[in-house]
């Protein structure tokens, strides 16, 4: 069994436990035990068949990971069978969609028989679910909205779920005698949000070994096609895998043409016509001579069209190959650019690890600085910070930096938005913080009127720094709220906030299309992780990978820069820039 399969289970155990009024304790340990595994970076099977122990995890005990034990050994876990026979059926396809909690979910199925999405759409549609519910005509049509959008769902995957499961088939194959590339291409080398298909591509001295060691991997579940250079297989999360191995005088050509998009692949070709030059997959074919020139790398099959190397997230037909025949592309930012992490938390929260923890862990990441934001205490997570509390960690947060080297940790909270605006925290104790981060957790239906007034309210605070995740969304999950976002980012370039890139992969939010924009109006944004545990620093490549298609230099950035210039930027100073 999967992780994703295992989290799963966990997260529906702690639904099921919620409806039948069980201890709080034991909800929550479930909740944190679904995120702890979706989060992991290597296969729960991977580290119980090398002997590791399970209990090692932070926030696993005895009777979770025997539980994760008892998962992979069997394929199926004898309490969540139990507990689904003590409760209708249908409840686990309820939850899917999103605004039905787990107690609207159970009298759904216990009070109207309703036990799938069909169904509960055909009783919404007769009324008798805004007569059990006393639902106003407008919440009962956006529960058909969530379903229709449930629907509308296409069999692309969010980016944080395919690339783990590409790097566990592209370790091992790299691994072999003779490989000398091995790489993704498609929408996955793009960093698109979502991919279908997986492109791999390869160069060896034996490229049938390598398409026998790809065949034979433990992920493969069915292979559909197969040659001594080239198989379709797909893996056991259904995904479609294809490999290429080319030869290595080809293999930059090849490259780019897999990594598109479609759309960029076009306006080359269709420039490169005018000069008498054909380009395929093969190579570039001058039309006069008829003669194919292969190209080993990208770099050079750029370099023959005049062109500079054209990063593969920006690869989209925005205006990227002007600029690249122009020698003008923008240095895109990257990982070592990154000093800090202004979005964390810790176990005075919903995270956990201790401070003192995630400080070391952001040391050894390579941070200088690390601002820890864990949850006001508003929003009912547990352990959520009052203002009593806040004040504590204060002075926790001010022993370990004179006790810290070659770390600073800011002190910070995520404030909750409350519905009209105001924050959940006062303004006296917000304002003897390094860093405010402010973001919307609750009375997620409002309409667009209502949630950009509220969210414009918070952005005119002059203690709030950062708008986290702005737009809510959790991809293929949950909608983005809605929301003028023109109006957002206008109000936020006007009292200078800045604006969050989530590098949490079910978020990936501000979008590319989104910072694109808020770049335009010169707005900051800040890479943060949202990390919950030490192993979330390395989803920094997430939100770098947004960064990069939303065409972000570091000087766009906030904590690409020195602590002293992001405290300056922080205050609104005018040594800002």
């Amino acid at each position: 069994m999967k992780n994703t399969e295992i989290a799963g289970i966990f997260e529906q155990m702690a639904n099921f436990l919620e409806i039948k009024g069980e201890n709080p304790f034991k909800i929550r340990a479930y909740r944190r035990a679904a995120q702890i595994v979706e989060h992991l970076p290597r296969e729960i099977a991977v580290m119980l068949a090398v002997g590791e122990d399970l209990k090692a995890l932070p926030g696993i005990g005895q009777a979770i990971a025997a539980k994760m034990e008892e998962m992979v050994r069997t394929g199926h876990l004898t309490a969540w069978e139990t507990l689904k026979k003590s409760l209708p059926e249908g409840l686990s396809d309820l939850l899917e969609i999103p605004g039905i909690g787990p107690k609207t979910a159970y009298r759904l199925a216990a009070e109207l028989g309703i036990s799938s999405v069909d169904s509960l759409e055909e009783a919404i549609q007769q009324g008798k679910v805004a007569s059990l519910f006393r639902l106003g005509d407008r919440t009962a049509e956006n529960l058909l909205h969530q379903i229709q959008s449930l629907r509308r769902k296409d069999q692309r995957i969010p980016l944080g779920q395919a690339l783990p499961v590409v790097e566990e088939v592209l370790s091992p194959l790299r691994l072999l005698p003779g490989v000398k590339n091995l790489l993704t291409a498609g929408s996955l080398r793009r960093f698109r949000e979502t991919v279908g298909d997986i492109d791999l591509m390869g160069t060896a001295d034996n490229p049938e070994a390598v398409i026998r060691s790809f065949l034979s991997l433990p992920l493969v579940r069915e292979v559909l096609a197969h040659g001594p250079t080239k198989a379709s297989v797909i893996l056991a999360d259904g995904l479609q895998a294809d490999l290429r191995m080319v030869e290595h005088e080809a293999f930059g050509s090849l490259l780019q043409y897999f990594t598109g998009s479609r759309q960029h692949n076009i306006a080359l070709r269709t420039r490169m016509q005018k000069k008498g030059l054909k380009l395929s997959e093969y190579g570039i074919t001058d039309v006069a001579t008829d003669q194919l020139e292969k190209f080993a790398t990208e770099e050079a099959f750029y370099g023959r069209l005049g062109m500079q190397y054209i990063p593969p997230e920006i690869r989209e037909d925005h205006g990227e190959i002007d600029l690249a025949a122009r020698n003008a592309l923008p240095e895109l930012v990257q990982r070592s650019d990154i000093r800090g992490d202004l979005h964390v938390h810790t176990n005075w929260s919903d995270g956990a690890a201790s401070l003192e923890v995630m400080a070391r862990a952001a040391k050894a990441a390579g941070y200088s600085y690390l601002a820890i934001t864990d949850h006001s205490g508003g929003l009912g997570v547990a352990g959520g910070l009052n203002e009593e509390r806040l004040l504590k960690q204060q002075e926790v947060i001010r022993r370990l930096n004179e006790q810290l080297e070659g770390i600073r940790l800011l002190s910070g909270i995520e404030v909750n938005i409350l519905a009209d605006g105001r924050l959940d925290l006062s303004d006296e104790i917000l304002a003897g913080l390094d860093v405010v981060v402010a973001s919307v957790h609750s009375a997620l239906n409002q309409n667009e009127a209502k949630m950009t007034k509220r969210i414009l309210r918070a952005l005119e605070n002059p203690h709030v720094d950062i708008l986290a995740h702005p737009t809510g969304r959790l991809i293929g999950k949950r909608e983005p709220v809605a929301v003028d976002l023109e109006a957002v980012f206008q109000g936020a370039a006007a009292h200078r906030k800045i604006l969050e890139i989530n590098c949490m992969p079910n978020r990936l939010d501000l979008q590319d299309v989104s910072i694109y924009r808020a770049r335009e109006l010169g707005i900051l944004l800040a890479i943060s992780t949202d990390a919950h545990r030490p192993e979330h620093f390395e989803l920094i490549r997430f939100g770098i990978g947004m960064a990069r298609r939303g065409w972000c230099q570091p000087s766009s950035i906030l904590n690409s820069r020195p602590v002293k210039e992001v405290l300056a930027c922080l205050k609104r100073d005018d040594a800002c820039r």
